[in-house]
């Protein structure tokens, strides 16, 4: 068996991230994933299953899908191809991404998986953090990727590998004799991750372990006060029949996330954004009122009311 640098620092990961069950593993081909998928099977042998998601947006990409499932019998890890449709124009990539995990999803329900795991790594990190810094992102965006979430009910999405760097990765390739998937879109200009990667290469101070270090900062930052924002909704808002009442706080960033969330709970579909919640904000500092996502809010009292909007006369 491939002597494999680090395995117990990934095994030690996935212990954290995914206790039990049988672990997904998603591979498109290229170095990193391929890694994840060498790591993976040697931590867990028998209890990991792959998919590679062909997107059909390149000509490759079919045989680079055959070329994981080659890699995978050689494993003895079960994988499965999972097509999707993207439809081509704006923004092909954030739809690429929805369909991408919306299959995953699927696949690890179908297959009782108690985690599918991605590879993320550190330099992609450092690259999700200055494209939120260049956006203006706050605190839960400049927090990057973050290591753990739900996929879907009962089925965890982690990423084992954010203290990895991507050249660890290639190197676990190389040593195995691998030969890995280039996706030219990698290399396309007009991508803002592809410009970014550039960036980070061609400027030794912007360091991409330091800078990963610094989103996992950020994401400890974010679920502080999101813990703060749970404690305040219990104590500080109260129900008067169809309204919510809320007694704010001197913090402006709980109260921006308290907004959001009596939002949320009066519109289930809403999903405010930043610049909207400052907007609204700022409004109610003054004493002033607005509908945000259909919900009203004014101040009443010193008091922030939350109420559904009255429907619009036609």
């Amino acid at each position: 068996m491939l002597r494999l640098a680090r395995i117990d620092d990934f095994l030690a990961a996935i212990d954290r991230l995914a206790p039990g069950g049988a672990l997904g593993v998603a591979v498109s081909g290229g170095p990193d994933s391929l890694a994840l998928l060498m790591l993976a099977a040697q931590a867990r042998p028998g209890r990991v299953r792959a998919a590679t998601v062909d997107h059909g947006l390149r000509a490759g990409s079919a045989a680079e899908a055959v070329m994981v499932a080659s890699y995978c019998a050689d494993l003895g890890v079960l994988h499965d191809l999972l097509p999707v449709e993207v439809a081509t124009g704006a923004s092909v990539q954030a739809q690429a991404r929805e369909a991408r995990y919306a299959a995953l999803g699927s696949w690890a329900r179908e297959h009782q998986l108690a985690a599918v795991a991605t590879a993320h790594h550190a330099d992609d990190q450092a690259e999700t953090l200055l494209m939120r810094l260049a956006r203006g992102s706050g605190v839960d965006g400049l927090a990057g990727v973050r290591e753990q979430r739900e996929l879907v009910p009962g089925v965890a999405l982690i990423r084992p590998l954010l203290n990895w760097r991507k050249s660890e990765l290639a190197a676990i390739c190389d040593e195995a004799g691998w030969h890995a998937a280039d996706d030219p879109t990698n290399h396309d200009a007009r991508h803002d991750r592809t410009r970014v990667r550039a960036l980070l290469a061609a400027t030794p101070l912007l360091d991409a372990e330091r800078l990963a270090r610094s989103a996992s900062a950020l994401a400890e930052a974010s679920e502080a006060l999101e813990a703060m924002a749970r404690r305040e909704r219990v104590e500080a808002v109260s129900q008067d029949g169809d309204a919510l009442i809320y007694r704010p706080s001197p913090l402006r960033e709980v109260r921006r996330r308290i907004a959001a969330l009596l939002i949320g709970e009066l519109m289930p579909d809403a999903r405010p954004r930043g610049p909207e919640l400052d907007r609204l904000l700022a409004m109610l500092e003054i004493g002033g009122s607005a509908t945000l996502a259909g919900v009203l809010v004014r101040v009443e009292g010193g008091r922030w009311t939350f109420r559904l909007a009255p429907p619009r006369r036609s």
